[in-house]
């Protein structure tokens, strides 16, 4: 009974606190925010024993994956196209100088708009799998009490150029987010009850 309580809690600590995973789990979980044909051709980024963030495995196709971060509370893997690669990269890298998010915004948008950051001729998507008590189940492979999010990048894009609302019109439906920016995307969010 005594072990039981302490798995339980070690269990519970590690949900909130952010799951310490394998390399190989590291993989296995964040390549769920694809697509079941996507998975095995993903590039996988994570983290080393020293925390450092690393490429885990290098991939055939498209998608660019990311594990759970071990140091943030909940659970979220997201994968991206590989275009998207050059803005997220530079985030990554400016947060790493100590950077806000209010000033990494701003410095790619300024290098965006300029030419010096690459962003995506066409639209690109980003898969993201979350929830604040949502974990990785290995013996299972699957990552249970999350939800999917899809993000669908349009940099530069506008109301008048997609047609989008700037609002969800119905649970669960597009809408464009941040018009008219490099950030601009259509957003599909799961609906939740």
């Amino acid at each position: 009974m005594k072990t039981n309580l302490i798995l339980a809690f070690l269990f519970v600590s590690t949900i909130a606190l952010g799951q310490k995973q394998s390399a190989k789990d590291q993989i296995a979980s964040a390549v769920m925010a694809a697509t079941e044909t996507q998975r095995a051709g993903a590039t996988v980024m994570g983290y080393d024993a020293n925390g450092k963030f690393v490429t885990l495995k290098k991939g055939t196709n498209e998608l660019i994956c990311l594990a759970d971060n071990p140091n943030k509370k909940g659970f979220s893997v997201a994968c991206y196209h590989k275009e998207l690669d050059p803005m997220m990269a530079r985030g990554r890298a400016l947060r790493a100088e100590g950077k806000n998010s209010g000033e990494i915004d701003k410095i790619r948008a300024a290098e965006a708009v300029s030419g010096k950051l690459k962003m995506p001729k066409s639209a690109t998507t980003l898969h993201v799998l979350s929830g604040a008590s949502a974990h990785f189940d290995a013996a299972n492979n699957e990552v249970v009490g999350a939800t999917l999010r899809y993000v669908v990048y349009i940099p530069f894009a506008t109301q008048e150029s997609t047609g989008l609302p700037l609002q969800p019109v119905v649970k669960g439906g597009p809408w464009l987010m941040f018009p008219g920016t490099y950030r601009a995307h259509i957003m599909i969010s799961p609906v939740t009850k």
